[in-house]
């Protein structure tokens, strides 16, 4: 903990007055990117509402405030390498792409990367996002410390090793703690994959094989536009030092035709943004996200919700969500079904489950989709599913504390590091309640 500096207040600036889809118009008075952490705390300890903003790739009101709304992106650039710790400590401002190729410059490579390389590291890891594959743990599981300013300005660290009754309600953390200016990240040893991607897997071939599918490569996305029993695609991302990465890949796989062109997950869309295909190896974090970082990979005509069952129950539902195809199809561009490892991080999605997740790409009409997710929501009630903290969903505050164990627990961990609820924004608030 360091003493608050003083000085004049931090100058606003212009910022995004919308999201990234543009579903939302942020309502802050005034932006700030700060320049350095000094500045940064100057602001937190004299403002009575702020929050922090990434990419605005979210398609909530989680990064909105009525007060201060700031950007880390402006602070120093920060990316410390320990080899002997196998760690690698990044300002929170940074994109995953950009982590991503200053770590594989030096050897090292994340255990997994998003679909986008274009989000922020902070972002992605206070949201839950996860990234795919059954061994695999979502993005914030590989964070082993955590910097923040807290509500009084002071700039505190904590981690894994000092702090362990805390810590795992302190990465996703929703952005309710504290304003997050770098985490400490575990690296291995660079590694390169091969990404395949098949045609039209037969749905009675998707179910009597769903496991052996789903764990099918470091890494498996299938997609749907739920039209019909076939899945449309299925995304095989293999490290070829692994035992099916070091030989060819089969043509048909479970039914599936293996594709002989690089294809975009949208049917229709041009695949000159996706990342690599075909079996060429290449660094890990050229394959793993689906797109390069170097594209944007939409104009943000679109919206977004994903929710996550336990692995258990991917077959129940799937057929669960068949039922209401009907509803989906019309509204939707494209679907996509992923895996993800249990962690112990108390708000996190796949909080002590292995999950399977259920993600939606919408067409960007919120009128239309509203209906359709409550749908979505009772059909997955039976199976326990929990929202991607930054897409959309319904699911209400009673129903959510009944599927996070350790959901009271972290808002008295909100209380202790903000009483005076300085980081409440409407959905935290509606969430985390004060007066419970």
């Amino acid at each position: 903990m360091t003493s608050l500096p003083t000085a004049g207040p931090t100058p606003a600036t212009d910022g995004p007055r919308t999201n990234w889809a543009g579903n939302v118009s942020f309502g802050a008075r005034r932006f700030h990117r700060p320049s350095s952490v000094t500045e940064l705390r100057r602001l937190v300890a004299g403002s009575d509402r702020v929050r922090a903003l990434g990419t605005a790739h979210s398609f909530n009101r989680i990064a909105d405030t009525s007060g201060d709304l700031v950007s880390v992106a402006g602070l120093p650039e920060r990316l410390e390498i320990d080899p002997g710790r196998r760690t690698v400590t990044v300002g929170a401002g940074m994109r995953y792409g950009e982590l991503a190729t200053r770590l594989y410059a030096s050897g090292w490579a994340l255990h997994n990367l998003g679909s986008l390389p274009h989000i922020s590291v902070a972002g992605a890891c206070a949201t839950g996002t996860h990234g795919s594959g059954e061994h695999n743990g979502g993005l914030a599981t590989a964070v082993t410390s955590v910097e923040l300013v807290t509500a009084d300005g002071e700039l505190v660290t904590v981690s894994r090793i000092g702090d362990g009754a805390d810590f795992p309600g302190m990465v996703v953390g929703l952005g309710a703690l504290g304003i997050v200016t770098a985490l400490t990240l575990t690296v291995e040893p660079t590694y390169d994959l091969r990404q395949y991607v098949y045609r039209d897997l037969p749905g009675d071939r998707l179910r009597a094989h769903l496991d052996e599918i789903l764990g099918g490569g470091y890494s498996v996305s299938l997609f749907t536009d739920w039209t019909g029993e076939r899945i449309n695609q299925v995304w095989r991302k293999l490290r070829v030092d692994g035992p099916d990465g070091a030989r060819p890949a089969p043509r048909d796989w479970y039914g599936a035709t293996l594709a002989d062109e690089p294809l975009h997950p949208v049917p229709g869309m041009s695949p000159v943004n996706c990342t690599e295909q075909l079996g060429v190896p290449g660094p890990w974090h050229t394959r793993l996200p689906h797109f390069r970082l170097e594209f944007t990979p939409s104009s943000g005509e679109e919206l977004q919700s994903e929710y996550l069952v336990p692995r258990s129950d991917a077959r129940a539902a799937l057929d669960a969500l068949a039922t209401i195809a009907h509803l989906i199809a019309p509204v939707l561009q494209i679907s996509e079904i992923r895996t993800i490892a249990a962690d112990d991080l108390w708000l996190s999605p796949s909080y002590r489950r292995d999950a399977v997740a259920f993600h939606f790409t919408w067409v960007r009409d919120t009128e239309a989709v509203t209906p359709v997710l409550a749908a979505i929501e009772r059909a997955l009630a039976p199976y326990a599913a929990r929202p991607h903290w930054g897409k959309l969903f319904g699911t209400g505050v009673e129903v959510l504390r009944e599927r996070y164990d350790r959901w009271d627990d972290f808002r008295r961990l909100r209380d202790r590091y903000d009483p005076s609820g300085k980081f409440h924004n409407e959905l935290t608030r509606r969430l985390f309640p004060a007066d419970q």
